[in-house]
C-alpha cells in the first residue's frame, strides 16, 4: 500500500538524519525568537539588515491597507496590477540600474519564469553545480540542454561553451551561494557571456541589499555594466525584509517575460500592501550603510572567534557563515545542543548540501549585537572535539 511506503520513507529519512521538522514562532522575525514559550537568539533568518519588523515598514503596510485594501483580485495581466506594483517596478529598475523590472510573488517563481521563457529544445543552459534548487528546476522546465559545470570552474565552463553548437546559450548562477556564502566570479562569467554570445542570468537573492554601494547588489559590487545580455533576479524577502522578487534587465527581455513567463502570467498578483512596504524598504536599504557596516563587523567577529575550532568555517565574506561539521548525526546533535542553550542555528544536511558536508548555517543580521555573537561563540567553543555520542540528540 502507498501509505506503508510513505511510512517506510519517513523512517528512512529519520534514520539518515534527514527528517525535517518545523518550529512555530510566537514573535515577529528578529534575532530574539520565541518558540514553545522559550526565548532564543536566532541565527537562522535571512533578514540580513534587520528590516522585517521595522516600524517604517509596519506603518507603510497600515497606510497601504487603508488606501488599497489587502488583495489584488487577479493576475497582473488581467486586473491585479495596481499602482503600488507599477511604482515598485519603476523604483527597482532605477535602484539596480537596469531599463525595466518585473515584480514576482516569490523568488522561486521569478526563477521559474526566466529560462523556460527564453530558451527552447535547441538551446543550452550552463549552470553552476551549486545553484539554488529553483534554478535547477527552471533549467529542467526549459527543456533546453542542461549542462552543470563544477562550482566556479571557469576553465571547464569555457571549454563547454566553446564546444557548444546550441542556438542560444544561457549561463545561470547564484551571485552568493546560499549554503557556502561565497561569491560567483561574475566579472569572469560576464566576459564569457560576451565572448560566446550568451545571456548571463544572476540570482542575487543573498546579495541584494547587502552588497554594492547603497546595497544595490552583486552586479553593482562588481561594477558590471547594464548590458542587454545581463539578467538580474533579486529576492525581496531577505535583506529587504518583506517578500517577493524581481527580474531586471533589458526592456525587451522583461517585456518577453511578461508575455511568456508562466509563473508570472498564471498567478494572482501579490497584495498591494506588500508592494507599498517594499517601496519604503528600498529607501531604508539605500540609507543603510550603518547597518551594512555593523553586519560586516559581526562577520569579522564571528570568523575571528571560530579560528581555533576543529570544524571548518567556509571562507565566506557574506552574512552566510557555514560551519561544516561533516556527518548528519553530529550536526543535528550540535544544533540541538545549541538550541538547549537558547541558540537557534539550523543544521543543513543532504540533499541541500553534498553528503559528508552537513553543516551549521550561521546567518548574521545587522540586528544582532556583538554580545549575541559572543554567546554563540562561547557555546561553540565548548563543543570542540565533541561527537554525537557526547550529548543527546534531543535534550
Amino acid at each position: 500500500m502507498i501509505w506503508d511506503e510513505l511510512e517506510t520513507g519517513f523512517a528512512q529519512l529519520a534514520t539518515a538524519g534527514l527528517l525535517r521538522r518545523r518550529r512555530t514562532l510566537d514573535a515577529p522575525c528578529s534575532p530574539e525568537a520565541e518558540v514553545d514559550g522559550r526565548r532564543l537568539i536566532a541565527f537562522c533568518s535571512n533578514d540580513y539588515l534587520g528590516l522585517a519588523n521595522h516600524p517604517a515598514l509596519i506603518a507603510a503596510v497600515q497606510e497601504a491597507a487603508e488606501r488599497w485594501g489587502v488583495g489584488s483580485g487577479a493576475s497582473h495581466v488581467v486586473s491585479g496590477h495596481l499602482r503600488p506594483h507599477a511604482e515598485l517596478e519603476e523604483r527597482l529598475a532605477a535602484f539596480v540600474g537596469r531599463e525595466r523590472a518585473l515584480y514576482f510573488t516569490t523568488g522561486y517563481m521569478a526563477n521559474l519564469a526566466i529560462a523556460p521563457a527564453l530558451l527552447e529544445r535547441r538551446d543550452a543552459i550552463f549552470a553552476d553545480r551549486l545553484n539554488h534548487a529553483s534554478l535547477i528546476d527552471a533549467a529542467q522546465l526549459a527543456r533546453a540542454e542542461h549542462i552543470r559545470y563544477p562550482h566556479g570552474d571557469l576553465d571547464w565552463l569555457t571549454d563547454r561553451l566553446a564546444r557548444s553548437r546550441a542556438r542560444r546559450k544561457l549561463i545561470l548562477t547564484d551571485a552568493v551561494f546560499s549554503m557556502d556564502g561565497d561569491l560567483a566570479p561574475l566579472p569572469e562569467l560576464f566576459e564569457l557571456a560576451e565572448r560566446f554570445d550568451a545571456w548571463l542570468v544572476v540570482d542575487d537573492a543573498h546579495g541584494f541589499g547587502v552588497l554594492g554601494p547603497q546595497g544595490r547588489g552583486s552586479l553593482a559590487h562588481f561594477q558590471l555594466p547594464a548590458s542587454p545580455r545581463l539578467i538580474l533576479m533579486g529576492t525581496l524577502g531577505k535583506a529587504a525584509g518583506v517578500s517577493g522578487a524581481f527580474v531586471a534587465g533589458d526592456r525587451r527581455v522583461i517585456e518577453w517575460l511578461m508575455q511568456r513567463g508562466r509563473s508570472y502570467i498564471f498567478t494572482t498578483a501579490s497584495s498591494p500592501v506588500i508592494a507599498a512596504a517594499l517601496l519604503t524598504s528600498l529607501e531604508l536599504i539605500a540609507a543603510g550603510d550603518d547597518r551594512r557596516a555593523h553586519l560586516q563587523k559581526l562577520i569579522t567577529q564571528l570568523q575571528e572567534g571560530l579560528e581555533e575550532l576543529s570544524w571548518q568555517l567556509l571562507p565566506s565574506p557574506t552574512a552566510i557563515q557555514p560551519l561544516v561539521i561533516g556527518d548528519n548525526p553530529t550536526t543535528l546533535a550540535l544544533a540541538e545542543r545549541l538550541f538547549a542553550r537558547s541558540l537557534w542555528v539550523p543544521a543543513i544536511r543532504p540533499p541541500t548540501v553534498p553528503t559528508g558536508t552537513a553543516r551549521l548555517r550561521i546567518s548574521l543580521s545587522a540586528a544582532h549585537t556583538t554580545d549575541q555573537v559572543d554567546a554563540l561563540l562561547t557555546v561553540l567553543r565548548s563543543g570542540i572535539d565533541l561527537d554525537a555520542q557526547t550529548f543527546p540528540a534531543n535534550p
